[in-house]
């Protein structure tokens, strides 16, 4: 499984990478502009990712807006959305909007709140 990591917080991405680490290789991203240029990158290299971990409240560019972006870049690339990247949302927000504007109005795969429960996120990933 090829992942991508994407959060502002160096502790927060270090983690991931280690529950994520025996499942395959990840990269890393510090903010939602790396995250679309690498998950891109990887598109045009045609290694695109199959799961991309993405923090919603980033600089430069939020989640939410990183989110759409990716979806628009699968769909400029012909890519159906059953073969798309799986997204799961991770956030400290615990709001109802904040996960209705990454499910609905984004179209991410699933949705965690921060502490990241390791259980509950190999739980998604089966």
């Amino acid at each position: 499984m090829r992942t991508l990591i994407v959060d502002d917080t160096f502790t927060s991405r270090r983690l991931l990478q280690m529950i994520l680490a025996p499942y395959g290789e990840s990269d890393v991203a510090e903010n939602g502009v790396e995250a679309v240029d690498a998950f891109t990158h990887a598109l045009a290299s045609k290694e695109p990712y199959d799961l991309v971990c993405l923090d919603i409240m980033m600089p430069e560019m939020d989640g939410q807006e990183a989110l759409k972006a990716i979806r628009q870049a699968e769909k400029g690339a012909g890519i159906a959305s059953e073969n798309q990247a799986k997204i799961i949302m991770i956030s400290a927000l615990d709001s109802p909007n904040a996960v209705i504007e990454a499910y609905y109005r984004g179209g991410c795969t699933s949705y965690l709140v921060k502490p990241i429960d390791k259980n509950k996120l190999l739980g998604l990933l089966r």
